[in-house]
């Protein structure tokens, strides 16, 4: 995929868990005219304050940009949307990527582990801490859906946004019948 521009431009939106960050290049053959490079949210901890997105001051604000990317992410917190119509680009290693890409794999109300997703990559299982750096160093959370993987235990292990968020997700698409705490 070729941009057609490589300007970084952002906007924010609210959500049940939280102000999102999202940040993006414009692209007019992509859906809604933006490759999302990011979508963070801006502040997350069991206190819901410590910062973790930042905006660059060279990023262009470009709110209406993102009202395809917006309406959809609303769509997915009404539970409307099971699939995300959005094209992505994130950022990483090569392994990053190939780590990332399985993850799109995951349905919807459903999880894996870090085991599986590390065999269904063809790695040894001693790779599942790499994969699991990879899984957490994802910069587009929810569009590549980071949450559904768990611990072979079936914990929640840890997640970028907070494990609190990543409770309430699969609350909403029905793998936790309720919050557990």
């Amino acid at each position: 995929m070729t941009s057609t521009s490589t300007a970084t431009i952002y906007t924010t939106t609210e959500s049940p868990v939280g102000s999102y960050l999202l940040t993006g290049v414009r692209d007019a053959s992509a859906p809604g005219g933006v490759v999302l490079t990011g979508v963070t949210l801006q502040v997350w901890s069991e206190d819901r304050n410590r910062p973790v997105a930042r905006i660059d001051e060279s990023w262009e604000h470009a709110p209406e940009e993102f009202a395809h990317a917006i309406a959809q992410l609303q769509g997915y917190f009404a539970g409307d949307l099971k699939e995300f119509d959005l094209e992505l680009e994130p950022r990483g290693s090569s392994f990053q990527r190939r780590v990332w890409d399985e993850l799109r794999k995951i349905p919807y109300g459903s999880t894996t582990t870090y085991g599986k997703v590390t065999a269904a990559l063809g790695l040894d299982r001693v790779a599942a801490r790499a994969v699991g750096g990879a899984v957490g160093s994802n910069p587009l959370g929810i569009l590549i859906p980071c949450h559904r993987v768990i611990g072979a235990n079936g914990s929640l292990t840890g997640y970028a946004d907070g494990l609190a968020t990543k409770e309430a997700l699969l609350v909403l698409e029905g793998v936790l019948p309720e919050p557990l705490a």
